[in-house]
């Protein structure tokens, strides 16, 4: 498992470097035992937001998470928010990692940073750690898991937190699709026709749930981490997005991350690899959406407008990305044909509209 663990760290990206003297000092004034260690550096290989660095100092290791180098989006990429959720929800939800320092000094690493656990386990995402056999019954199992710690995640009382100071759970998935509307007006870099159907249809067609929960909001498989056996979820991460609010969202932006083996292959290959749920013993969009429905107690009569604004949100979120790669804020090359792949997310929008219509 060590082997895995590595092989998902690689050497700093050009460019994403940390000023790893400051960040000794930072360290060790706040965890004092460290004292006579040196500090060394790698970067998480995987996502495409926030970077994620691993710690080490002696046996000590921890994670820290910082914003993208560069200008970003209004209100995107708050470290204090995400901190402060986190110091919430970790003693309610075993799975989260334990943060442990806030810092909003830039002079450090170059922006707000915090630091938090660093859990291990294993983490999929386009395949299985090669020494694993894979059979459609852990397939299946990982499915299960990912559902039942959705249904928990949505059952913890948030009422005795302090969550309720950033966030607003009234009129939810109104200001949503408002606010992420006006988000996609501000990343775009070309008309995409068929963004003003699915737009119209959103705000015409908004719910009017009224129950809130905490929820994660990029509830995904490869946010997750699991046992050796994969019988359990033993860390799930990228809160960034997280708040309370209606947890049909939740669910919704779940399928909108959970692909299929017979989904298009624009949809497949838009991250590049199809992820593993397209294996077979992976639960469908279909299945997943009826083991919440049967565990939560939910009505998910309307999962297809959940689904649409899910797809919208991602499009978004890939046309923010890509708009920082077309002003040249970013020089990432995996970001050069996510203008095409947020049109393919746009077009699935519009059609799961109706796929999932009851």
């Amino acid at each position: 498992m060590t082997e895995r663990i590595e092989y998902e760290t690689v050497s700093v990206r050009k460019g994403e470097e940390l000023n790893v003297f400051q960040l000794q000092s930072f360290l060790i004034e706040h965890f004092p035992h460290l004292v006579q260690e040196e500090l060394t550096v790698k970067q998480f290989s995987a996502g495409h937001s926030n970077l994620t660095y691993l710690l080490k100092m002696g046996e000590w290791e921890g994670v820290l998470r910082r914003p993208p180098i560069g200008p970003v989006a209004p209100k995107a990429h708050d470290m204090k928010r995400e901190f402060r959720f986190l110091s919430e929800v970790h003693p309610l939800f075993g799975v989260t990692p334990e943060p442990y320092v806030f810092s909003d000094q830039e002079d450090i690493v170059g922006s707000p940073f915090f630091i938090m656990e660093r859990k291990k386990g294993e983490v999929v995402d386009t395949s299985f750690p090669p020494h694993l056999h894979v059979t459609p019954d852990v397939c299946k199992r990982i499915s299960d898991e990912m559902v039942s710690k959705l249904v928990d995640l949505h059952a913890i009382d948030h009422t005795n937190t302090h969550l309720h100071e950033i966030s607003r759970p009234e009129h939810f998935m109104e200001r949503q699709v408002h606010g992420w509307i006006k988000r996609y007006d501000r990343a775009k870099t070309t008309d995409i026709p068929e963004v003003d159907h699915l737009t119209k249809w959103l705000i015409k067609t908004v719910p009017t749930n009224t129950e809130s929960t905490i929820i994660h909001y990029d509830f995904k498989l490869n946010n997750a981490m699991f046992s050796s056996d994969f019988k359990s979820m033993v860390g799930l991460f990228d809160w960034e997005m997280a708040t309370v609010g209606d947890p049909l969202a939740d669910l919704g932006v779940a399928m909108g991350y959970w692909i299929q083996h017979d989904d298009p292959e624009l949809l497949k290959y838009g991250l590049g690899k199809p992820p593993v749920t397209i294996m077979e013993g992976f639960y469908s969009r279909r299945q997943f959406i009826d083991e919440y429905a049967k565990k939560s107690g939910r009505d998910v009569n309307h999962i297809h407008f959940y689904i649409s604004f899910a797809y919208f949100k991602l499009a978004v979120i890939v046309q923010q990305i890509y708009y920082r790669f077309k002003m040249g804020q970013t020089n990432d090359p995996r970001f050069s044909q996510f203008d095409q792949f947020a049109k393919s997310l746009i077009t699935v929008g519009n059609q799961a509209a109706f796929d999932f219509k009851e």
